[in-house]
């Protein structure tokens, strides 16, 4: 539904900036797990546009015999695919380009850029993303409702050759994370939702990412639009990098914004994104 420009309708960021947290207390144990720690020496690390499909135009060898393996990562992927309404992992080109206006921001020396068939599993548990201020994934996000402890982010599902690699990464691998992360940014459609475990609370990727170290995340709440979300992304950056905007009011900015635009004024295209963790201006990610 598109928001008219002269409707008394008026979103709550209009006149307040929204933080989310998980709990009450999780706020303060984060605090304390950030509190003193040294900043990442890096700026900002992306993982974008991964190769999903047999039949992508990427392919040095475009006839190479697809091999199938069985492993665990493999079976996981399928199991989540059931849950997954029948989604396919078609090309987000649209990444690309948010990944490296995102990156035209920063130092040469300071910036990691991963994409195609580097937009892996491999990179993305690389122990060398905890040296960056800013982790930033662009690719397809996986939530499986009845099993949450399944949901992930899905990388290169093959490698330069053809051959299959393991490129679903799940809740539990995030939580083996070690991050001196600043912000962490899941690009992807509904990275933000959660579930309320009996005996665990709630099970989601912003939990494993602020297990990891992440001190701020941003999560999408519903499958987003590929060509809006990368502006919204540039966007969003440029606040963050180019005039020193705290993380949790680029956001407000941001969306409001898009409320005032022609295009994107519908609550599905500003709406998607919330901002989870710290909003206190510490330790800058400039």
């Amino acid at each position: 539904m598109k928001v008219s420009k002269n409707t008394s309708y008026k979103p709550l960021i209009v006149q307040h900036e929204i933080i989310t947290l998980p709990s009450a207390s999780s706020l303060a144990i984060l605090r304390e797990q950030v509190q003193g720690r040294t900043p990442a020496p890096k700026k900002v690390a992306v993982i974008a546009d991964p190769v999903f499909e047999q039949n992508d135009p990427r392919f040095q060898i475009a006839s190479s015999t697809q091999t199938e393996t069985n492993d665990v990562n493999k079976i996981v992927l399928r199991q989540s695919l059931n849950d997954f309404l029948g989604k396919s992992f078609g090309r987000l080109q649209h990444t690309r380009q948010e990944a490296e206006a995102i990156l035209a921001l920063v130092p040469d020396n300071l910036e990691r850029l991963a994409l195609d068939f580097n937009a892996n599993r491999q990179t993305a548990t690389d122990s060398n993303l905890s040296q960056y201020q800013i982790v930033h994934f662009a690719t397809h996000g996986l939530l499986n409702e009845t099993q949450p402890e399944l949901s992930g982010l899905v990388f290169s599902l093959y490698d330069e050759t053809g051959t299959n690699k393991p490129g679903f990464l799940q809740l539990n691998d995030i939580f083996n994370f070690t991050l001196s992360a600043d912000l962490v940014v899941l690009s992807a459609c509904q990275t933000g939702v959660d579930q309320d475990i009996r005996g665990e609370g709630l099970v989601s990727l912003t939990r494993g990412f602020m297990y990891a170290g992440a001190e701020r995340i941003v999560v999408s709440l519903w499958a987003v639009a590929d060509n809006s979300t990368s502006e919204f992304m540039q966007n969003y950056y440029r606040k963050i990098l180019e005039t020193g905007s705290n993380p949790a009011t680029a956001m407000r900015e941001v969306q409001l914004e898009m409320i005032q635009s022609d295009n994107y004024n519908a609550p599905f295209f500003w709406a998607p994104f919330v901002f989870h963790g710290e909003w206190k201006t510490g330790r800058s990610t400039r």
